[in-house]
């Protein structure tokens, strides 16, 4: 996965301290908000993974939905993907934000679209998604797995990318979440020849964990603020093992109309990487709540 998810994704690991969009503490299946108007057709029942980027994403689609009188139905904060799509398919949820390369790695890890870009990644999942599910457009905003080290450990080892670890990987302890030693061993083994010395899950700590040295190698994604204000490196992929990550609705066919497609499309059309980061340093450094963050964005761009 690419551990995305979905990093899965696994934008919480590295997030420290965002807000979480609504998380109940208890089953997050369990607990809902629910809005739109009367008569407005089937509820959308709007899903999220449990890592802050994630939630703000389902409240952009969520918001944008409710906009236009859609009966939405929130239930974010649930988990990872391997969750998730259980979710989606039996119509218990009818839409995610997704990341396409993590969706295929998740589906086929070794499928030779995840070397390619956003068109041969999509083509691919056309042919391995259930009849119940399919993908919207795909949005330019990509929000990549890397493999991210300290800027001391990069001077010191002479680290670029991810191929510059070899030889010296079995020294090194590497972090993420927790899924993410079973998403990623065999997949960088095979792709760099990495073997390291411990995996640990470490969580939201991940790109704390790198700054002071509990973990010399860690799972952080691109759009993480924390990259820039702990002053990490993320380590270039030239082999593509984490493939390209762009965001995407995914969702249950029976449960979104053309007006629901309509609008999460003209998200897709208005997203980009930069913007994303940029919201996300809203959410995890300034602490701004994510509900609002996702709404200033839909009024700034048009589409509430």
């Amino acid at each position: 996965m690419t551990t995305r998810l979905l990093r899965t994704a696994t934008a919480a690991a590295l997030l420290l301290g965002a807000a979480a969009c609504s998380s109940s503490g208890g089953d997050p299946l369990a607990s809902s908000t629910t809005s739109g108007a009367a008569g407005s057709g089937k509820t959308v029942v709007i899903g999220s993974a449990n890592f802050p980027e994630n939630e703000l994403l389902a409240s952009i689609y969520a918001q944008a939905l409710k906009a236009k009188g859609v009966k939405v139905e929130e239930k974010f904060n649930i988990g990872s993907r391997e969750v998730l799509y259980g979710q989606l398919k039996s119509g218990a949820l009818t839409v995610l934000p997704e990341y396409n390369g993590a969706l295929l790695t998740y589906l086929d890890a070794k499928n030779p679209a995840l070397t390619g870009g956003t068109e041969a990644v999509n083509g691919a999942l056309a042919t391995k998604l259930p009849a119940e599910l399919t993908l919207l457009d795909s949005s330019a905003a990509q929000d990549n797995d890397s493999l991210t080290v300290s800027a001391e450990s990069a001077a010191k080892y002479n680290l670029k990318s991810i191929a510059d670890l070899a030889g010296k990987s079995a020294e090194f302890v590497i972090g993420g979440p927790p899924e993410f030693k079973n998403r990623s061993e065999q997949l960088l083994k095979d792709t760099y020849g990495l073997t390291f010395k411990e995996w640990k899950p470490t969580g939201e700590t991940t790109a704390n964990a790198i700054k002071d040295g509990t973990i010399q190698v860690g799972n952080v994604f691109t759009t993480d603020p924390k990259i820039v204000t702990l002053k990490l490196v993320s380590l270039a992929d030239p082999k593509n093992a984490f493939s390209t990550q762009n965001i995407t609705p995914l969702v249950n066919k029976a449960g979104v109309d053309a007006t629901a497609t309509a609008a999460l499309n003209k998200i897709s059309a208005k997203l980009d990487t930069a913007g994303l980061a940029e919201l996300m340093k809203k959410v995890a450094v300034d602490k701004a709540d994510p509900s609002t963050v996702a709404k200033d964005w839909l009024k700034a761009n048009g589409l509430i």
